[in-house]
């Protein structure tokens, strides 16, 4: 066997090239902060709902606990999908495809992190609050991200529970029970995530299928995708609109709840009539995915101004 070639002595020395370095930017990154930041606003708001009041500290302690927990599911999904983020232009740069944190490290802090909110959460709060926290965690990583994610267009209908668990959380954080209103604040988050995400999915339908996931554009194609956004809308107002008809809220809610549901509704028909296929012809998608990011924060925002006025 030839050995290999020795470097002679007038050779250069190779100069090793140095690995970018993680910084505190990319532990963030990891966390997902839009997303975080989404659970930890509806959490917080369904603990305020709630018909007894939390004590300050244990409400910071909860919020905080919710906060973690949705980082470490991020930070999961980051680890578990590395080779999917390196193919789609949205997310290359991230930590983990851009080469600047080994998946290992992202493992080990979601892991770390997660164990941490949840045992907290139960220890300083209570045991309700935690196991669903826990729940919200595995659904997210296990069922969305390892299971329904790869294999099924209907990877957003089923998986949008994980993003519908955060005002449970709350409500259950300040009662230690569960009730109807924070099961309808579930349900609205539930059916709001596939019109949400469909709207997405459409102007980034290349993405996906550089990445060879089976987001409904992709594998039905946007007519199909765009009735299918007009269809969950139905459903989705009506629960938002529930809290008052049950009287579980007051007319404040119900007047914004009314109010923003028909906006969001006459944003769904230019979407319904649009024909194009290619993200630069799809502004009335991309005019309903930034609304209906107002429309939830909008919503869970007006139940606690409902609760304090009213209450």
């Amino acid at each position: 066997m030839p050995s290999a070639a020795l470097p002679s002595a007038d050779a250069p020395a190779a100069v090793p090239v140095p690995a970018a370095v993680a910084d505190w930017r990319d532990i963030l990154a990891l966390t997902k902060p839009r997303v975080m930041s989404l659970a930890v606003f509806t959490a917080l708001c369904g603990m305020l709902a709630a018909p007894t009041p939390i004590h300050p500290v244990l409400g910071f302690t909860a919020v905080l606990c919710i906060a973690l927990g949705a980082g470490a599911a991020g930070a999961l999904n980051q680890w578990w999908e590395v080779d999917i983020d390196r193919a789609m232009k949205r997310t290359r740069e991230r930590p983990l495809p851009a080469g600047r944190m080994e998946p290992a490290t992202a493992l080990h802090f979601g892991v770390g992190l997660g164990a941490f909110a949840v045992l907290l959460l139960g220890l300083a709060v209570n045991w309700l609050a935690a196991a669903i926290l826990l729940l919200s965690i595995l659904f997210y990583l296990g069922v969305y991200t390892m299971w329904l994610k790869p294999r099924t267009p209907q990877n957003i209908v089923i998986g949008g529970a994980a993003g519908a668990f955060p005002p449970l959380i709350g409500w259950a954080a300040a009662t230690g029970d569960l009730s109807t209103l924070p099961v309808l604040l579930f349900a609205l988050i539930f059916l709001w995530t596939p019109p949400h995400f469909w709207a997405l999915s459409l102007f980034m339908r290349s993405d996906y299928a550089a990445a060879n996931i089976p987001m409904l554009p992709v594998v039905a194609g946007a007519r199909h995708t765009r009735v299918q956004i007009a269809l969950y809308t139905l459903p989705m107002i009506a629960a938002a609109v529930a809290p008052w008809a049950l009287r579980l809220a007051g007319p404040f809610y119900g007047a914004v709840a009314v109010g923003l549901s028909a906006v969001f509704a006459l944003l769904v028909v230019p979407v319904l009539r649009n024909r194009a296929t290619e993200a630069a012809g799809m502004a009335p998608e991309k005019r309903l995915f930034a609304f209906s990011i107002l429309y939830l924060f909008a919503l869970f925002a007006a139940l606690v101004a409902d609760r304090w006025m009213f209450n």
